[in-house]
């Protein structure tokens, strides 16, 4: 678990951020302003919504990250917008720092509260409000699975596109935070591209709407966009309306097989280049493969060493398993070695099992993992991939590239035991040095959180950084909401009015 963390921290320095470390805050906020806060809370909250026993506040102090564990003082769980509105207003007039959490499936540590202060559970905001299937669009509450939305569209025969890994146990407003995307991003897009608008409380408890129940809105400066991806440090997402579309008909599942990872690579950049149009392109190299015929012996043919799951969907079967085809024909003359199609649902699910627990599954190889998120424009993909075998033969260490190929979203995990930690920590800077070069991203779906901080100054000009300080300033001018966290650090401002 600590070794992400260890291995992150050590290479911040590095990194040589031109902004250097920039966080004088190095206290939790005091006693008196926390009792400030908490008689707020008790007077407007059910006592059983505030909590502070350690079993409680253990479940809060750490996500998916693999980050150290931070424990809050409080965990606080409101159940509409108003009671987050008078908790953040409070917290605000106090300077006790506010950290939002929907369901802990972040990856980047962006819900850790390193500060301490209080956690703001969102887990409570879960009722889907309506389903308009005339508008096509739906009212869902921040807290609300993302699984129970496909499953309240569906109902109606409608689609959410956006599909990450963790689907049964993330939040919405979780993923509109981050920005999340999935296989299906490929075809459909992000997260983004769903939100047409989100109800926000700032930092100072205003409540405000922003966005519109339309497809076309321009009127002022477009907040929900601004909102979308800023990982809860500009304000707290209780409720979003969505954007959603006609249930495909069909969907049709294969799985390329390839002798190498470079050819895969190679094959998918032309396969996109000549207009196909799957909904999913997902990458397995040999390093994934081994993993997981560790786990399964007979699993995959020994002879391949890439496979990619590719999925097409249409308003018709016809139309569905054509696309399937005719992406499969290509793929073989490109240089694939074979294609195996799923016959029924559960051959489908057969073959999605192994990339859903692939994670796990390439934790149980080595004693440590850094797994990277980045993301390079789809012509570079086998540049990429030649580059983290460089890396890979560099460093001595292991490094496994999975993930969304079919739009430059690569998963480059580093495997490594604990002796090699120098090692695996110079991997990782050229990971994001190499993915900046071809003109890519240090991040395309799990965000900056605090994992990731500190090496914004490798794609972002110091101008750039500065101006999403502004930003973050006029929305948050006490700098309560989720601290130390996407921009490098700084700190909460003093005390100076307490909370009545």
């Amino acid at each position: 678990m600590n070794e992400y963390a260890s291995a992150q921290r050590r290479l911040c320095f590095a990194v040589q951020n031109r902004f250097g470390d920039g966080d004088s805050m190095s206290e939790r906020p005091s006693g008196e302003a926390l009792s400030a806060v908490r008689r707020v809370l008790d007077r407007t909250l059910e006592p059983s919504r505030i909590r502070d026993d350690p079993t409680e506040l253990e479940k809060y102090a750490s996500d998916w990250s693999g980050a150290p564990p931070v424990l809050p003082d409080l965990v606080v769980k409101p159940r509409s917008t108003e009671e987050v509105a008078s908790i953040l207003r409070a917290a605000n007039q106090a300077r006790v720092p506010v950290t939002p959490r929907g369901l802990g499936s972040g990856k980047a540590g962006g819900s850790i509260p390193i500060y301490g202060g209080i956690v703001l559970s969102l887990e409570g905001l879960n009722n889907i409000e309506h389903v308009d299937r005339a508008n096509m669009t739906a009212v869902v509450g921040a807290g609300t699975i993302l699984a129970d939305v496909w499953r309240a569209t569906e109902a109606e025969k409608l689609f959410y596109p956006p599909d990450p890994n963790s689907f049964d146990i993330c939040s919405i407003g979780g993923n509109i935070a981050c920005n999340a995307g999935g296989p299906r991003a490929l075809k459909y897009g992000v997260t983004k591209n769903y939100v047409l608008g989100v109800e926000v409380v700032l930092p100072t408890g205003d409540i405000i709407d922003a966005g519109k129940a339309t497809l076309k809105h321009v009127t002022g400066y477009d907040l929900t966009s601004l909102v979308v991806g800023s990982e809860g440090t500009l304000g707290v997402i209780t409720k979003a309306t969505l954007r959603l579309l006609p249930e495909p008909a069909s969907i049709e599942t294969g799985v390329l097989h390839f002798a190498n990872v470079h050819t895969a690579a190679r094959v998918l950049t032309q396969l996109l280049a000549d207009g196909h149009q799957p909904r999913t392109l997902e990458l397995l190299d040999h390093h994934a493969l081994d993993a997981l015929r560790q786990k399964s012996p007979n699993l995959f043919p020994d002879t391949i060493g890439a496979l990619v799951i590719a999925e097409t969907d249409g308003t018709s079967d016809e139309r569905a398993f054509a696309d399937l085809q005719q992406l499969a024909e290509a793929a073989l003359a490109y240089g694939a070695l074979d294609v195996q199609v799923a016959q029924n649902e559960a051959d489908r699910r057969r073959i999605w099992l192994p990339r859903n627990t692939l994670s796990e599954s390439l934790r149980a190889t080595a004693e440590a993992k850094i797994s990277e998120d980045i993301v390079v424009p789809r012509s570079h993909i086998p540049d990429m991939i030649d580059a983290a075998q460089r890396i890979s033969d560099r460093h001595g260490v292991k490094v496994a590239t999975y993930g969304h190929a079919g739009d430059g979203n690569l998963h480059v995990n580093i495997l490594f035991d604990r002796d090699q930690r120098a090692a695996a920590d110079g991997a990782v800077l050229d990971v994001l040095k190499a993915a900046i070069s071809f003109g890519g991203t240090l991040s395309g779906e799990h965000g900056l959180g605090m994992m990731k901080r500190d090496f914004l100054g490798l794609e972002h000009s110091e101008h750039k950084i500065e101006l999403q300080r502004t930003i973050k300033k006029s929305l948050d001018p006490n700098g309560i909401l989720n601290p130390g966290k996407v921009l490098p650090r700084r700190a909460i401002s003093s005390p100076q009015v307490e909370a009545k």
